[in-house]
């Protein structure tokens, strides 16, 4: 099985300003992002990005980086950029990295894209995890449903499926004999899909929810739901996080 794994990676971060750029155990964190991809068996790993301090920074330690426009809205914009510059054939899968995960591991990388191989008639494949009872109704854990076959019927930052009876009587906790997943945000596609995805209009789904996959389903486009058992460390979005990730790689 072939794969593709881009990695979007911008200089720009509300929290963490240059975020790909910052130490991590002595290496740029982007680096170790990128030695993840590697490690998963991919036949090319492509460092996306419109800032020539990633790109130099990505050159010097042996990265392929594909250079972007800086105008694009979301990461699979950027990726949809980079099928086009390096002229991947339509039914390329390709892996979507965040250049935020450095301790992302490389077998659900390589997981996500034989999903999508697997099945052919979707153009997305992306993951979910059991969702934690203290996410049960945290906005921020994104929850989703899935049909007989596991693929997606949507995605929603409330509490799906919700359990009328229960939740009406006040409980807290996760129902049991119901599944609830957590959503985790890494993405297959085929090549065909990205290339078309820039040119859909947004959803007023993903508008109210925040949540760029809505447009997917909107369109018709089916996504594939591959279950793990356990989600994957945290990506760093704060200083707390960049600790945790260091304090993570320091105890190997």
């Amino acid at each position: 099985m072939g794969f593709k794994v881009a990695i979007p990676a911008r200089y720009a971060s509300t929290r963490l300003p240059g975020k790909p750029l910052l130490p991590l155990a002595g290496r740029p964190m982007i680096e170790y992002v990128w030695r993840q991809a590697c490690a998963s068996g991919a036949e090319e790993v492509v460092i996306a990005t419109d800032d020539a301090r990633i790109a130099a920074a990505a050159e010097g330690f042996g990265a392929r980086v594909c250079m972007t426009r800086d105008d694009h809205a979301s990461g699979t914009d950027r990726l949809a950029e980079v099928a086009d510059a390096l002229g991947w054939a339509d039914d390329a899968v390709v892996v979507n990295v965040q250049g935020d995960e450095p301790l992302l591991p490389p077998a659900l990388i390589s997981a996500t894209a034989a999903a999508l191989v697997e099945h052919p008639d979707a153009g997305i494949a992306t993951l979910a995890a059991p969702l934690g009872e203290h996410e049960l109704f945290d906005p921020n854990a994104v929850k989703l449903v899935r049909d007989a076959a596991g693929y997606a019927l949507y995605f929603s930052r409330a509490t799906i499926p919700w359990h009328r009876d229960r939740f009406a009587a006040g409980a807290r906790e996760v129902p049991p004999g119901l599944p609830y997943w957590r959503h985790i945000g890494l993405y297959a596609y085929r090549a065909a899909v990205l290339r078309r995805y820039p040119q859909l209009p947004v959803s007023p789904l993903e508008q109210a929810e925040a949540l760029e996959q809505l447009r997917a389903l909107w369109h018709g486009i089916r996504i594939f739901v591959l279950a793990t058992d356990t989600a994957p460390p945290a990506g760093v979005d704060t200083a707390a996080d960049l600790a945790r990730a260091e304090a993570a790689l320091a105890a190997g």
